[in-house]
């Protein structure tokens, strides 16, 4: 079962090429996927990557242009012809479902499944979606159309219980959730038997942030801090910062710089203009601001 697994499906701009796919992600929490952006071609990149449709419920757009949402209308017709039937869920601006829906009336009519649209406001950060496993939260961006990136919050787990232990008291299994949620042992004898010696604490609940369309924006900041981490786009290098401020995209190394000011874990970079050739250009810029940057690529897996 994957823990907490991200799945790199497009990392390309909007200018299709043959080294990089439009944006979209995949989060395998426990085996539960959560789609972030649905670029053209995003449901052939899932059959690559032997990803399960039926386990996907859940899809974050990030803004509506093409490149992040083009893939939305076959993978819905794709679903109806594997006769879904549990719902799906789309995360957007209102503007989202006005682009679909015509399209649903036309094309997916009379679906095994409802799709149904839970619109938010890109201007504002809030809590959009909890489940038993995490929150999710919008994050206001800079960008020439209203968008917002989207940070995935794991819950806290609860504490291990120590087999050893467990087996000393004779502690039966009604107790043992309390347990680990914070409750004492008291023996049949009276004893108290504190958490503390019973338990060890659980792993951190790590946390995920994807910040894709966006000019330099430090106001995500507070938001992100010290993620585990980071995605954020880096259309262009330095040479192009011009070009980056005109299109309210980012450089490398202002996407590196967002990343040093947060003190995030890890960063990746993404959305990769055309018009370069080799990626290594951007890594090589974002490292002089914060070292060890990971390149998104296509088929990339990373623990979170």
């Amino acid at each position: 079962m994957a823990d907490f697994e991200l799945h790199i499906l497009g990392c390309g701009s909007a200018l299709p090429t043959t080294r990089h796919a439009a944006s979209s992600q995949i989060i395998n929490l426990r085996d539960k996927l959560y789609m972030i952006d649905c670029g053209e071609g995003t449901q052939v990149r899932m059959r690559h990557a032997r990803i399960k449709f039926s386990r996907l419920n859940h899809i974050f757009i990030s803004h509506l242009h093409g490149d992040h949402c083009f893939g939305l209308p076959g993978l819905i017709s794709t679903f109806g012809m594997l006769e879904r039937r549990g719902n799906l869920f789309i995360y957007g601006a209102k503007e989202v479902e006005d682009y679909l829906q015509p399209i649903l009336n036309r094309f997916c009519r009379g679906l095994s499944y409802d799709v149904v649209f839970k619109v938010i406001d890109p201007s504002d950060q809030a809590l959009i979606m909890e489940d038993r496993s995490l929150k999710v939260y919008s994050i206001p961006l800079r960008h020439r159309i209203p968008a917002c990136g989207f940070l995935f919050e794991e819950k806290a787990k609860e504490d291990h219980l120590i087999r050893e232990m467990v087996d000393f008291y004779q502690i039966p299994v009604s107790l043992r959730r309390g347990i680990k949620q914070g409750n004492d042992y008291v023996t049949p004898e009276g004893e108290v038997v504190p958490h503390s010696r019973l338990t060890r604490p659980a792993d951190p609940a790590r946390r995920y942030a994807y910040c894709s369309d966006t000019a330099f924006f430090p106001g995500i900041v507070p938001v992100i801090k010290g993620v585990d981490l980071l995605y954020h786009e880096a259309t262009f290098v330095e040479a192009e910062r011009v070009r980056a401020r005109e299109t309210a995209h980012s450089t490398a190394a202002q996407a590196a710089e967002i990343a040093r000011l947060a003190e995030v874990k890890r960063l990746m970079i993404g959305h990769f203009s055309a018009r370069y050739e080799d990626d290594a250009i951007f890594k090589a810029e974002a490292d002089r601001v914060f070292p060890g940057t990971i390149l998104a690529r296509e088929g990339l897996v990373m623990q979170v």
